[in-house]
Protein backbone atom coordinates (compact mmCIF):
# COMPACT_ATOMS: atom_id res chain seq x y z
CA UNK A 1 0.00 0.00 0.00
CA UNK A 2 1.45 3.26 -1.01
CA UNK A 3 2.00 5.97 1.12
CA UNK A 4 -0.70 8.38 0.66
CA UNK A 5 -3.64 5.48 0.35
CA UNK A 6 -2.62 5.92 4.78
CA UNK A 7 -3.87 8.59 7.06
CA UNK A 8 -1.01 10.91 7.87
CA UNK A 9 0.06 11.22 11.09
CA UNK A 10 -0.09 14.36 13.31
CA UNK A 11 2.47 16.61 12.70
CA UNK A 12 2.17 19.75 14.49
CA UNK A 13 2.66 23.36 12.73
CA UNK A 14 5.05 24.37 15.54
CA UNK A 15 7.22 21.02 14.68
CA UNK A 16 7.34 21.78 10.89
CA UNK A 17 8.05 26.16 11.96
CA UNK A 18 10.30 24.74 14.23
CA UNK A 19 12.40 22.54 12.02
CA UNK A 20 11.95 25.77 9.76
CA UNK A 21 13.41 27.81 12.09
CA UNK A 22 16.51 25.36 12.56
CA UNK A 23 16.98 25.21 8.19
CA UNK A 24 16.65 29.22 8.68
CA UNK A 25 13.96 29.39 6.23
CA UNK A 26 11.27 31.09 6.21
CA UNK A 27 7.31 29.49 5.57
CA UNK A 28 4.08 31.08 4.66
CA UNK A 29 1.25 29.52 6.23
CA UNK A 30 0.47 27.54 3.06
CA UNK A 31 4.15 26.41 3.09
CA UNK A 32 3.27 25.27 6.38
CA UNK A 33 0.03 23.07 5.55
CA UNK A 34 2.43 21.49 2.64
CA UNK A 35 4.98 20.59 4.63
CA UNK A 36 2.94 19.17 7.39
CA UNK A 37 1.91 16.34 4.68
CA UNK A 38 5.02 16.10 3.34
CA UNK A 39 6.63 15.40 6.63
CA UNK A 40 3.80 13.02 7.59
CA UNK A 41 4.41 11.32 4.45
CA UNK A 42 8.22 10.81 5.13
CA UNK A 43 7.44 9.30 8.33
CA UNK A 44 5.13 6.89 7.08
CA UNK A 45 7.50 5.65 4.29
CA UNK A 46 9.77 4.95 7.11
CA UNK A 47 7.15 3.27 9.23
CA UNK A 48 6.92 0.74 6.17
CA UNK A 49 10.58 0.86 5.78
CA UNK A 50 10.96 -0.37 9.91
CA UNK A 51 8.58 -3.16 8.96
CA UNK A 52 10.84 -5.04 6.64
CA UNK A 53 12.90 -8.22 7.96
CA UNK A 54 16.38 -7.90 6.86
CA UNK A 55 17.99 -11.80 6.31
CA UNK A 56 21.33 -10.44 5.97
CA UNK A 57 23.45 -7.70 7.75
CA UNK A 58 23.21 -4.11 6.47
CA UNK A 59 26.20 -3.82 3.93
CA UNK A 60 27.70 -0.05 3.04
CA UNK A 61 29.35 -1.84 -0.12
CA UNK A 62 26.66 -4.15 -1.79
CA UNK A 63 29.90 -5.01 -4.12
CA UNK A 64 33.23 -6.62 -2.93
CA UNK A 65 35.77 -3.38 -2.91
CA UNK A 66 38.80 -4.33 -4.99
CA UNK A 67 42.01 -2.61 -4.17
CA UNK A 68 43.34 -2.07 -8.15
CA UNK A 69 46.65 0.42 -7.05
CA UNK A 70 49.56 -1.21 -8.09
CA UNK A 71 52.21 -2.27 -4.95
CA UNK A 72 54.59 1.05 -4.69
CA UNK A 73 57.83 0.49 -6.16
CA UNK A 74 61.16 2.24 -5.03
CA UNK A 75 63.08 4.23 -7.93
CA UNK A 76 65.43 6.11 -8.44
CA UNK A 77 65.04 9.87 -7.30
CA UNK A 78 65.75 13.20 -9.50
CA UNK A 79 68.94 14.41 -7.57
CA UNK A 80 69.14 17.53 -5.58
CA UNK A 81 70.82 19.95 -7.51
CA UNK A 82 69.04 19.13 -10.13
CA UNK A 83 65.37 19.17 -9.03
CA UNK A 84 66.86 22.64 -7.48
CA UNK A 85 67.59 23.90 -10.74
CA UNK A 86 63.98 23.97 -11.92
CA UNK A 87 62.87 26.96 -9.62
CA UNK A 88 64.45 30.19 -8.82
CA UNK A 89 62.41 30.12 -5.16
CA UNK A 90 65.75 27.68 -3.23
CA UNK A 91 68.15 28.70 -0.18
CA UNK A 92 70.79 26.71 1.16
CA UNK A 93 69.95 23.51 -0.56
CA UNK A 94 65.94 23.12 -0.14
CA UNK A 95 62.81 24.82 -2.00
CA UNK A 96 61.72 28.16 -0.18
CA UNK A 97 58.28 28.93 0.22
CA UNK A 98 56.36 31.48 2.14
CA UNK A 99 56.32 31.64 5.48
CA UNK A 100 52.58 29.97 7.16
CA UNK A 101 51.71 30.79 10.20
Amino acid sequence: MAAKDKKPDAISQETVRHVAGIAKITLSDSEVKQFQKDLADVLIAFKELDKIKASEDASFHPMEIKDVLREDQPEECLPQGKALDNTAHKEKGFFRGPKVI
